[in-house]
């Protein structure tokens, strides 16, 4: 039985376009989840926070340097619902497995 492979990120980020396009030519037929048109659930939240704990917030974002530092303090899982502009993309799901960047 062939896996469902997603590509987590936002459908205009340079990284998560360049991650499709690679994934594609090693002959995947990934399925982009753009975080912001369908929000993640919050399972998947939980999941993709025990998987990279706080390395699942780029902290490099523009997102990030306008959050005042009460909400730079919040709990990771929170700060992606809020904000899933903050996901450091692209997250890729496999089987339940997940990876960031290729």
């Amino acid at each position: 039985m062939e896996k469902n492979m997603r590509v987590l990120g936002l459908k205009n980020c340079d990284k998560t376009r360049a991650a499709m396009k690679a994934l594609k030519a090693q002959g995947h037929d990934p399925v982009l989840v753009d975080v912001r048109a369908e929000p993640l659930a919050a399972e998947e939240r939980e999941a993709i926070v025990a998987a990279f704990g706080d390395r699942a917030i780029n902290r490099s974002s523009t997102t990030w340097r306008g959050l005042s530092d009460d909400e730079k303090a919040r709990p990771v899982a929170g700060l992606l619902e809020d904000h899933p502009a903050l996901l450091k993309r692209p997250v890729i799901e496999e089987g339940g497995v997940y990876r960031q960047g290729l």
